[in-house]
C-alpha cells in the first residue's frame, strides 16, 4: 500500500528537503570562495571586478555561462593559456558555484570614456546596421545587455575585453559560442566593435 503523508508530514517533508538543499548551497558557496580567493582573484579581482582590460570582469555574470566557459576551457573547445591550468581539476558542480558565486556581485556602471563612440555604439546595439547586414545585438544580449542563463552579460564589462572577444569571433580564433557569433562579427568593421564594446561597458 502505498504511504500517503497527512499535510502535516507533507510540510515537514518540505521543509526538510528546503533545509538539506540550503546546506548544500552554503557548502557549495563556501567551496566556490575558497577557489576564488585561491586562484581566481589574481586575474579576475577579489569581487569580480578583475584588474586589467585583458581578463574579464565576472561581477554579476550569469552563472551558467560562466560554468559553460570554464568547462569549454577545460575541454580545449576554447583555447586559453591562462585558464588551462586553472581549470584543469574543476568538476562540473564547481564551476557551477563558482558561476552563483559571482553572479550574486555587482559593478557600478560606468561613464563611457568616448561618449561619441558609445552613441555608435548604442545605435548597432539596438537597432543594428541594415547596410552591412549586421543585426541587432539586443535581439540576442537583452535591451540592457544582461543576456539570457546561458549567454553572457555584457553589461558593465570592460570595453577592451569585449572588442578583443568581438575580433576573435570576426576572425574564427574563437571556437566556442561560434554558430551565431561568426556570422555577427565577420561583418562588423573594427569602429562598429570598438562602438558597441563602449556603449556596453558603461551599461
Amino acid at each position: 500500500m502505498k504511504f500517503q503523508p497527512s499535510f502535516g508530514q507533507a510540510v515537514l517533508l518540505a521543509l526538510a528537503a528546503l533545509s538539506v538543499g540550503s546546506v548544500h548551497a552554503q557548502a557549495d558557496e563556501a567551496r566556490a570562495k575558497k577557489i576564488a580567493g585561491g586562484s581566481c582573484f589574481l586575474c579576475h579581482g577579489a569581487q569580480g571586478e578583475s584588474t586589467s582590460e585583458v581578463f574579464p570582469r565576472l561581477a554579476g555574470q550569469n552563472a551558467e555561462y560562466i560554468a559553460k566557459q570554464l568547462e569549454a576551457f577545460k575541454s580545449g573547445q576554447r583555447q586559453s593559456t591562462a585558464m588551462v591550468d586553472m581549470v584543469s581539476r574543476l568538476t562540473p558542480d564547481e564551476m557551477l558555484a563558482l558561476g552563483r558565486y559571482y553572479e550574486k556581485m555587482r559593478l557600478p556602471a560606468e561613464e563611457a570614456k568616448d561618449p561619441q563612440l558609445a552613441a555608435m555604439g548604442r545605435y548597432i546595439y539596438h537597432a543594428g546596421n541594415k547596410f552591412s547586414g549586421v543585426p541587432a545585438c539586443a535581439s540576442c544580449h537583452g535591451v540592457a545587455g544582461e543576456g539570457a542563463a546561458h549567454l553572457p552579460r555584457l553589461a558593465t564589462q570592460f570595453s577592451g575585453y569585449l572588442f578583443t572577444q568581438l575580433k576573435q569571433f570576426n576572425k574564427r580564433q574563437r571556437t566556442n559560442d561560434n554558430a551565431v557569433m561568426h556570422a555577427v562579427a565577420e561583418r562588423m568593421t573594427e569602429l562598429e566593435m570598438a562602438a558597441v564594446s563602449e556603449y556596453l561597458s558603461s551599461k
